[in-house]
């Protein structure tokens, strides 16, 4: 390990089960001596941030331990089924039809809130920052996105709960917010969060309005950046690789030719987030996991698979920081 440590911002896109790849990035990343401030996730990504975030808060996780923690996570543990899928006339499509979730999602809550309690932290007011650069309301060390689809907008928790809910954000439990943040429509079930007026929203996957929210974290007030602000994204290079996005919707490619209607969902889901990876500053600043081999809902991984994608993540940040030089970045894009 390195005998100094270098602050940095970190972003971690969604990705599902993809998501063991995102920590083999931040492991790499720790190894070299960075120590996340910050982190913005975002589904996938929100997990991963919310140990990294609980962990930066006194130091308490070395590289070994992030390692041993994301090898030794049992994913199908995480397929906890609903009412209905226990029911053999319905299962999932009736899941699907009452805008629920095939899966309850309580394992991975009660996991993700075992794991941050350990740690210390179980409200966002356990992840407040003393810092007086920081907006008010951005005073924390971990951010995460999730989708309101009740008023039809992006959150970004706890930033958000004031302005939107009306709640005080450091008495919001952060294992909530991740659960939020990871609920793909459908799968999981949604989280509905009731505001300080009686309003009830429901919330799902971030992913399906930011899945690599890279600009989160960046200053908006002209001055240079106190330290990098770095991302990892496990998204595939597009177009090449446009039909590894999304692999369940493989079988409309068996009629011949590329799908119409494949390109446009995947569009509806990547198609901000190509945006900025587009853009050189943000493309200079990315680690590209490739996690082509692993679907976003095989929750059945092998430990075979596991290692290869946490060894996938670990390599592209090893590969990343090879070349990484941060004076040559703010000079050519902060400046």
């Amino acid at each position: 390990m390195a005998t100094t440590t270098k602050p940095v911002d970190l972003v971690l896109a969604g990705g599902g089960v993809k998501g063991i790849g995102l920590a083999g990035a931040v492991v790499k990343l720790m190894e070299a001596g960075y120590r996340a401030y910050r982190v913005a996730g975002s589904s996938a990504g929100s997990i991963v941030g919310s140990i990294v975030a609980a962990a930066a808060k006194n130091d308490q996780l070395t590289p070994n331990d992030v390692r041993e923690l994301t090898l030794s996570i049992d994913y199908r543990k995480f397929l906890d089924p609903g009412p209905v899928e226990r029911v053999p006339l319905l299962g999932a499509g009736w899941a699907i039809l009452q805008g629920t979730g095939i899966y309850r999602g309580d394992y991975a809550h009660d996991f993700i809130a075992d794991q941050l309690r350990a740690l210390g932290v179980t409200t966002f007011g356990d992840l407040r920052l003393d810092d007086d650069e920081l907006p008010p309301e951005q005073r924390y060390r971990l951010v995460v996105t999730a989708a309101d689809v009740t008023t039809g907008q992006l959150v970004r928790l706890p930033w958000d709960y004031r302005r939107v809910y009306g709640l005080d954000p450091d008495e919001q439990p952060v294992a909530d917010a991740v659960r939020a943040s990871m609920s793909i429509p459908f799968f999981f079930r949604p989280v509905t969060l009731t505001s300080s007026t009686g309003r009830e929203s429901t919330l799902v996957d971030g992913g399906l309005l930011s899945n690599y929210p890279i600009d989160s974290l960046d200053r908006c007030d002209g001055k240079k950046p106190r330290w990098p602000t770095l991302g990892v994204t496990l998204l595939p290079d597009l177009p090449e690789h446009n039909d590894k996005v999304i692999p369940a919707l493989a079988p409309l490619r068996l009629f011949g030719g590329p799908s119409l209607l494949e390109d446009v969902i995947t569009t509806i889901l990547v198609g901000r987030d190509q945006a900025y990876l587009n853009l050189p500053w943000v493309s200079a600043r990315t680690i590209r996991v490739d996690s082509r081999k692993v679907g976003v809902l095989d929750f059945d991984i092998k430990q075979p698979q596991i290692d290869a994608l946490y060894a996938e993540g670990y390599d592209a940040a090893t590969t990343f920081l090879s070349t990484w030089d941060e004076r040559a970045y703010i000079q050519r894009f902060r400046t």
